[in-house]
């Protein structure tokens, strides 16, 4: 082995050669990293047996297919205290993701000290930040695990906590301090010489304190009427002949870059950064659709593809899985979702479409890059936004579904088997839960204090349904959609414990299309796991009576116990008089509940189902229905 470098760094060697045999193990790599996860790989060879644990013998040849394995994680909107970021660390090196991308600054807060403008963690971070210590322990504790640490402090839009610590570099003033949506758009004003100074200034004093050569400085976003409807920036722009909002952008960009680039830093931004000319060494975010990678590539910008892998919009592991960063398709892992979770769209319920892309792209499909445009690839991230999550929710809202996608990112497109992916998930979710991750032990919390001492009916019906998708949870974007003032909503619902997957319900899929291939030894356990739900709608009742908390999930509880029984009846048991009616009746409205999030564009214009929940058993049940003798 020989010593990279930069460590962790992008030239970093991850590959290893693992051998577990009678006579020893051996492991082969040529670099720290390398070594790291080839260590990574052999815990996941032990397994509990009868009589102690086995370390399976293997021989494992393995290596990254993208160097850049990431997942962002925005601690901007919901602080995340030092000690929940850290554990992610952990469960990042379980499953080779190798950079965590930290978003600290947007509307909503700046999240780091700062020893030069102290105003920007006391008033910009309302006081929730972290220290320059606890960064570099942040940093050192990444660094063991083989993991970089890469900064964001979004600019030139996003910036309303920076300007209410220095409101003179606003484009706009006074700022609106009422409306969440207008806060959501405060920009600086780039055509002032102090803003850049300034922001220079703060960039120099973050890049101290994060050793990684990429710096990311947002760029996403940027409203143009913050500028265009300035009547001194309309001024600069036509005195200096700068032809629009994306140009004046693109100067600030570069001038950012440059000051960057002298302290050894490389620029990343999201992808509108690149709507105008700016230095060709920007690494480019895509987030708003495979257009803007086709873009990004084709001009030489080494990239980084992230749209498909918002977390934040809680759809299963599956989705996200089953979408390989090289597909084309304006929002594969939407259509995904869409296809795996309702089938065909029931009768009267919103037909899911595409959502329009943030700079109204064409609709017509992305052609496959070319090898040249591939070579500039460097690879993906996962991405969690915390608009609607509380640390307590944290683990659960990234994990499992996290390793999936990290799967995705180190192993070859051929080999990504979506299914076995259900099985092999729930083990890794119990290995990182070992690991130390609080999931579960946070989401049992949470429904505690929902429900004290009668949490059970509730565990049952959340582990078959999930909470909407596509931010039809989030009731702030859906205000901002419709031009309302957004207002912050509490998260101490079931549909904030409830997951994106259930573990219980790809069970009982799985079984009933099976059932219905001829294991009919199956139906005993189906009847079995019918039953149970059916009977936990009085139980749910019964518990929500005491506990108003509960109260917004009681149509589901009862929706579920509609299907359960339409899977019984399917199944010869429990049959009336107009069953069959009664089946389809259930069926249908479970999928139009589940159609009205099945895309962000029907989102903001359709009612969702009440307390936000949407139930997983439907695929079962409608095999079971549709072959059912009539």
């Amino acid at each position: 082995m020989e010593k990279d470098a930069a460590f962790p760094g992008p030239a970093m060697r991850e590959s290893y050669v693992l051998d577990v045999a009678p006579t020893g193990i051996t492991l082969n790599a040529q670099g720290p990293a390398g070594v790291l996860h080839g260590l990574t790989s052999l815990t996941q060879l032990v397994r509990q047996e009868l009589d102690g644990p086995v370390l399976a013998q293997a021989h494992i040849e393995d290596t990254p297919r993208f160097a850049w394995r990431g997942l962002m994680l925005d601690t901007s909107r919901h602080f995340m205290p030092l000690p929940d970021v850290l554990r992610q660390l952990d469960a990042m090196e379980m499953v080779k993701l190798n950079v965590l991308h930290l978003h600290l600054s947007d509307g909503a807060a700046f999240r780091v000290e700062s020893k030069k403008f102290p105003r920007l963690h006391t008033i910009g971070g309302h006081n929730a930040y972290y220290t320059q210590e606890q960064i570099r322990l942040l940093v050192r504790a990444a660094t063991d695990r083989g993991i970089r640490v890469v900064p964001e402090f979004d600019t030139p839009g996003h910036s309303y906590a920076m300007l209410l610590a220095y409101p003179r570099y606003a484009a706009n003033l006074p700022l609106n301090t009422t409306d969440r949506a207008e806060i959501n758009r405060a920009a600086l004003d780039p055509t002032n010489p102090a803003t850049l100074n300034f922001v220079n200034a703060v960039y120099a004093e973050m890049a101290t304190l994060f050793p990684d050569p990429v710096f990311h400085i947002g760029g996403d976003e940027v409203v143009a009427r913050q500028w265009a409807q300035s009547p001194h920036i309309a001024a600069y722009m036509k005195q200096h002949n700068i032809a629009s909002v994306a140009a004046l952008q693109a100067d600030y960009t570069r001038q950012v870059a440059h000051a960057l680039r002298l302290r050894g830093k490389t620029v990343m931004g999201w992808d509108e950064v690149q709507d105008a000319d700016i230095p060709s060494d920007t690494i480019i975010e895509s987030w708003r659709g495979p257009a803007h990678t086709a873009q990004a590539t084709a001009a030489g910008h080494a990239t980084v593809i992230s749209g498909p892998y918002y977390l934040d919009r809680l759809l299963p592991a599956s989705a996200y899985y089953t979408t390989d960063p090289l597909d084309m398709r304006k929002d594969a892992a939407e259509e995904q979702a869409a296809a795996q979770t309702t089938g065909p769209n029931p009768p009267d319920a919103p037909t899911p479409t595409t959502p329009p892309s943030a700079n109204k792209a064409e609709d017509a499909p992305t052609p496959p890059l070319s090898d040249a445009q591939k070579a500039h690839l460097l690879g993906a991230e996962t991405a969690l936004w915390t608009e609607v999550v509380s640390p307590d929710m944290l683990d659960a809202r990234l994990w499992p579904r996290a390793a999936a996608v990290a799967e995705r990112f180190w192993s070859p497109a051929a080999v990504c088997d979506a299914t076995t992916l259900y099985p092999r998930l729930a083990i890794m979710e119990d290995r990182l839960n070992l690991l130390g991750l609080k999931a579960r032990t946070n989401t049992t919390r949470m429904l505690e204090r929902m429900a004290p001492g009668e949490t059970e009916a509730a565990e049952v019906l959340l582990g078959a349904a999930s909470p909407v998708r596509n931010y039809a949870h989030n009731h702030e974007f859906l205000q901002i959609r419709h031009k309302q003032t957004a207002t912050e909503q509490a998260l101490d619902t079931p549909a904030d414990i409830a997951s994106p997957d259930s573990f219980d319900a790809e069970s009982f899929n799985a079984e009933a299309k099976a059932f219905i291939s001829g294991h009919t030894e199956l139906r005993h356990d189906l009847e079995h796991r019918l039953n149970l739900w059916v009977n936990n709608d009085s139980a749910f009742t019964r518990a929500a009576a005491h506990n108003a908390a509960l109260t917004p999930a009681l149509p589901a509880s009862a929706q579920l116990a509609d299907l359960a029984r339409a899977g019984l009846a399917a199944l010869g048991s429990g049959h009336t008089l107009n069953w069959r009616e009664n089946a389809r009746t259930a069926l249908l409205a479970a999928k139009k509940d589940i159609a009205a999030s099945a895309s962000i564009h029907v989102v903001t214009n359709t009612p969702q189902p009440p307390g936000d929940l949407i139930q997983r058993i439907v695929p079962g049940v409608e095999v079971l229905l549709d072959q059912s003798i009539p």
